[in-house]
């Protein structure tokens, strides 16, 4: 026999007001479809943490949270990159608190007085829908369709990011640039579904060699390349060299009939060691990059070994 799983979706609720939360478990639990489970933050700072966490579905967020409000905390959770939906909920006399929570980022609000059980389902099945549609939409804008890596477009805003971050706190930026070897030759040879699947391959094989604080794009073609934060020459470079031996490793096999063995060269440079601009950054793992194509592929050179050679 063959059962279905059932989905709860966890809801949170941020509101220093135990009655409403009470008032609002009991209109969750009449809903007549679906399943929700409701979580409760009574202050500010509980409910901002517990957002932020990434555990909840919708959350159901409240004007009025003691000196602060509802306006600030979506504030600062959607610039911190909060990306679950908020239904902002909001008192009759609120004279344009309901346009100012959705311009600050909430995507749907509702009046206190008016909540009925069927007013709050229908509002976070919008909400979920909403967000869905978003989310999406930022994959299209962010992510490279064909390996889902960051896109170029994401690649150059986190790179400008980066390097504001990385000058205001005086850290250093690493970027390593990355080539795969006589990938013309994989297309020309076998076809560009092939080359399709080597590249999903290589992305697939660098993504396990990054942080999680790290972000790794393809930068176009058969080039890639990874922002490495608060990192050193050496720590950079190592990343690099893990790359290279990782990808040399582990063939490619495309269904049963054919393996490749795929190599990739890569070239590592810092801001601001070694540039002082992100599109010179970009330029100096490039020279590097290059440099060790010239010097056999399948390796990774820093760009002032490039440097100190005359390159």
């Amino acid at each position: 026999m063959n059962f279905l799983a059932v989905v709860t979706r966890k809801i949170l609720l941020i509101d220093d007001d135990r009655l409403q939360f009470r008032l609002t478990q009991a209109h969750i639990r009449s809903f007549q479809t679906d399943l929700y489970e409701l979580e409760w933050a009574a202050t500010y700072e509980e409910g901002l943490a517990s957002l932020m966490s990434g555990q909840y579905a919708v959350c159901l967020l409240d004007y009025q949270l003691g000196p602060r409000n509802g306006l600030q905390l979506i504030r600062e959770a959607v610039a911190a990159g909060c990306r679950t939906p908020i239904v902002f909920l909001t008192a009759e006399t609120a004279d344009r608190v309901d346009i100012e929570a959705m311009n600050a980022g909430a995507l749907d609000y509702l009046v206190k007085g008016e909540i009925t059980p069927r007013t709050i389902e229908r509002s976070l099945r919008y909400a979920l829908k909403l967000g869905e549609t978003l989310e999406a939409l930022r994959q299209l804008a962010t992510r490279d369709q064909l390996t889902g890596l960051l896109n170029r477009r994401e690649f150059d805003r986190i790179m400008a990011d980066e390097r504001e971050r990385a000058l205001r706190f005086e850290h250093t930026l690493g970027l390593v640039m990355i080539d795969i070897d006589h990938f013309k030759a994989v297309n020309d040879t076998h076809g560009h579904p092939v080359g399709d699947a080597v590249l999903r391959e290589v992305a697939w094989s660098l993504g396990k060699q990054v942080r999680n604080v790290d972000r790794l794009a393809r930068f176009g073609g058969e080039e890639f390349a990874i922002v490495l934060v608060e990192t050193t020459r050496e720590a950079a470079l190592e990343v690099a060299q893990r790359a290279c031996a990782a990808v040399a490793s582990a063939p490619v096999r495309v269904g049963t009939a054919l393996e490749l063995k795929v190599t990739i060269s890569a070239g590592v440079a810092l801001l601001p060691i070694h540039a002082g601009t992100g599109a010179d950054l970009v330029a100096a793992a490039d020279k590097a990059l290059y440099a060790a194509k010239e010097r056999g592929r399948n390796r990774a050179v820093a760009f002032d070994e490039v440097a100190a050679a005359g390159a």
